[in-house]
Order: structure tokens, then C-alpha cells, then sequence
């Protein structure tokens, strides 16, 4: 247990919020376990408050997904404003809301600024440094964290706690068992587990009597029976500016065609729902506008001038203004209900082409989903996210069981309870 000796006063400045805590005058060792946002976050708001800081990993660098996540443009946060940012993380809001209320997204923009990556908003609302790349966010921030004195072990896996309560792990050298004095998990999901984060920890913490959520896909893509010909010739093109619905949700944006089915962002936008109806129904019927800015009248009378000599589907290109992947996706709807698109009268032609109907039978596997869905349970966790059942131990990042749609939210959910579980650890090392 921590000592309670009477101490100094420290402020702990992260970003533009300052946060005042009792420190012991003998720092004390905490153990970050994970160094991807959450964990290092959680590092930084520790070693700001005085504490002696080792971070572990299992992989032989930090941030790898973090890395991963900036590969094509590193979208850290949203500019939106904070109540509809809230209600982006849905029914896990009023857990998250109080630690992402004191590390918002201007928090974050501020904190990225200081490590020199400027940001910038982009035409969507969503933020990017001007880099736009991880890398050099991610070497800042080492490199501070390093010269407030944390230590980074790389290649310790953690395996979970001794009989004495003491940390495990196996490292290239080894078993090893470390004695800390407060412990931050923040080993995320179980998506994209090559880049570390395979989720073999709810097994641990189950064991410990710790409530999990299944762990689930999220912000995934789906798989579709598509037809041979419309496999091999259309894999990997896009669906650009269509208007996906399912149910009461709908969303504008892109798809991509794969190899096994569909994905993209605005897949990923309506993967929840999506997720939840194939878990409960064994499959769900996608809805697809592919001129959604073009009214059903509209199209029906561009639809009804002389085809001529052309083929259907150069008439379609030209008529419908769609493209060969959109033609290609009427034909598949029209072969699933045994009609031919020449066939439709143009009003009937032109509502297909405004609710092309995908059916979905299956969710692409987690590995290669962006997030996770599922995690310990917020009921386990008190307002610092300490684990009720295991005391001066602390959960942050993906292992809490929220999801939210991309567009910075993830990251920025991840970043703002790593630094609450920082305060909450700093807390609990006073008491």
C-alpha cells in the first residue's frame, strides 16, 4: 500500500489543464503497461506529478498501432463542438465524459503543439497535425517523456500478477517480477494484433473476477457473397459520394469494395449497428443511394430518354452519371433478385439505384477491424478508473469497454482517460 506521509504540493500541467496533488517527497513506482497513446499519456500526467514512471511493452517499439493509425494521415482529434463530440461515444458517454471534458480536443491540439506538430482542421472538421504523419509526434513525445525521466522496457510482455500481488513478465531475459506501488493497463483492444494489441488480457483480468465485455469489431468492415465476376473486377474500387442507410442510421460518404465484402468509412460509421443486427440475425440488408444528391423524379426522367444503340450499361454511365463498380453493384442486386436491369421501368430503375440493397452476412475479423468493441466492464472501474476489485490498479484506452466511430475520437478518448487514469493514480499513491 502506498504510505501516507505528509508531502509536497505539485501542479501538473497537461496541456492548458493544471491539476494539483499531494506527492509523497519519496517518489513511487508506478508501472504503465502499454505504450500506446493511453499508456504514455497516463506516463506523462505520472511523471509531471513526481512519480518514478516505467513503461512496458510487449513489442520491440512503442506506439505501433498509434504509427499505424498515422499511415495515411494521422486524424488526432475532431474540432466539433464538445456536446456533439460527447455523444459520438453513445451509451459509454456519461462514463467518458468527465475525462474528456478535462483533456478536450483543443487540450490535445495544445499538447501536440508544445511537442512542436502544429495542427491544422481540416474541410471535414476533422484534425491532423501539419505533418500529417505519427512519426513525428510520437519521436517528440519519447523524447520528452525521456527526459522527465521514464523509463520505456521494451519486449516484456505482461502476464499478469505473483501470489504476492507482485507484476509479471516474460522478457528476453526471462521471467521477471516488478513490485510497483500503482499499475496503469492500458494494453488497448484486441484489433490488429501483430501491432501488440491481441486483447490476451481480459483472460487475465477475468480470472481476477474482473467483468469483460466480449471483445468485438468495431469500426470494421463486412463480408458479402459477391458474385465471381464482380470479385475479380471490382476489388478495391471505391463507391464515392453514396449515402449509406440502415434502419434508423444513415451516413454520407465512401465504401470500398473488397475482396470478401465491403468496408470503408462510411462503413465504419454504421458498423455498430451493422454488428449487432449479424451477431443477433445472422445477416443484415445495407441499403446504398448512389446519386443521393439526385431526387428519385429526377433520375426517372433522365432514365427515360432513348437508350439507342448503346449497351445498358454506357446507358447508365451517361444517364445516371454512375460509375462502372456502381453499375457493376446494380447488376449484382439485380442477379440476387433473379431480374435484369433493362428490364425496370425508369422509376423502378431509378429507386434501386437510390436503395441498392447489399446484404451483409458476416463481420471481417477482428484483427484487421480499426477498433474494439467490448472491454472491462465500467461497472468495475470508480471515477478514476481504478479497478473496484483490484485497488491501485488502473484501466485506460481500448481496454474500456467504449467505441466510437474514426474521425479523431478514438484517439482522442484514448489520450484524454490515459491522462484521468494518470490523476487517478497520483491520487491513489496520496492516499
Amino acid at each position: 500500500m502506498p504510505g501516507s506521509s505528509p508531502g509536497m504540493t505539485t501542479v501538473i500541467v497537461a496541456a492548458n489543464s493544471a491539476y494539483t496533488h499531494t506527492m509523497p517527497t519519496t517518489s513511487q513506482h508506478v508501472a504503465i503497461i502499454g505504450a500506446g497513446p493511453a499508456g504514455l499519456m497516463a506516463a506523462e500526467v505520472l511523471a509531471q506529478g513526481g512519480a518514478a514512471v516505467t513503461v512496458y511493452d510487449a513489442m520491440p517499439s512503442a506506439g505501433r498501432k498509434f504509427l499505424m493509425a498515422g499511415r495515411g494521415g494521422l486524424n488526432l482529434t475532431h474540432s466539433e463542438p464538445l456536446p456533439a463530440f460527447l455523444a459520438r461515444y453513445r451509451e459509454a458517454t456519461p462514463h467518458l465524459k468527465a475525462a474528456i471534458e478535462a483533456f478536450p480536443s483543443q487540450a490535445l491540439r495544445d499538447w501536440s503543439e508544445v511537442l512542436g506538430q502544429e495542427t491544422f482542421v481540416g474541410s471535414s472538421g476533422r484534425v491532423f497535425p501539419k505533418a500529417f504523419k505519427a512519426s513525428p509526434l510520437l519521436r517528440a513525445w519519447l523524447r520528452r517523456l525521456d527526459t522527465m525521466g521514464v523509463k520505456l522496457k521494451l519486449r516484456h510482455r505482461w502476464t499478469g500478477w505473483d501470489e504476492q500481488g507482485h507484476l509479471c513478465f516474460q522478457s528476453p531475459g526471462g521471467s521477471r517480477i516488478i513490485d510497483a506501488d500503482a499499475t496503469v493497463l492500458a494494453l488497448g483492444g484486441a484489433s490488429w494484433p501483430r501491432l501488440g494489441s491481441d486483447g490476451a488480457w481480459a483472460e487475465i483480468l477475468s480470472a481476477r473476477g474482473v467483468k469483460i465485455s466480449p471483445l468485438r469489431p468495431a469500426n470494421s468492415g463486412f463480408t458479402v457473397s459477391w458474385s465471381d465476376i464482380f470479385r475479380e473486377r471490382f476489388e478495391g474500387q471505391p463507391l464515392k459520394g453514396v449515402a449509406l442507410a440502415f434502419g434508423r442510421h444513415g451516413v454520407r460518404g465512401e465504401a470500398i469494395i473488397t475482396r470478401t465484402g465491403i468496408e470503408g468509412g462510411a462503413i465504419y460509421a454504421l458498423s455498430a449497428a451493422l454488428r449487432e443486427a449479424i451477431l443477433r440475425d445472422g445477416k443484415a440488408t445495407l441499403n446504398i443511394a448512389l446519386r443521393p444528391d439526385v431526387d428519385v423524379g429526377e433520375l426517372t426522367t433522365k432514365l427515360s430518354t432513348a437508350k439507342g444503340k448503346q449497351s445498358f450499361s454506357n446507358f447508365l454511365r451517361k444517364a445516371a452519371n454512375l460509375s462502372p463498380v456502381a453499375i457493376g453493384l446494380l447488376q449484382e442486386a439485380a442477379k440476387a433478385s433473379r431480374m435484369t436491369l433493362a428490364s425496370l421501368p425508369p422509376a423502378d430503375l431509378a429507386r434501386l439505384i437510390q436503395a441498392v440493397p447489399v446484404q451483409l452476412n458476416g463481420v471481417a475479423p477482428i484483427a484487421r477491424a480499426i477498433s474494439t468493441a467490448g472491454g472491462i466492464s465500467f461497472d468495475e472501474v470508480d471515477d478514476a478508473f481504478m479497478l473496484r476489485r483490484l485497488p491501485g490498479v488502473f484501466a485506460a484506452g481500448e481496454m474500456l469497454d467504449w467505441e466510437a466511430p474514426t474521425g479523431g475520437y478514438l484517439l482522442q478518448a484514448s489520450f484524454a482517460t490515459g491522462a484521468a487514469a494518470g490523476r487517478g493514480a497520483l491520487k491513489w499513491l496520496n492516499s
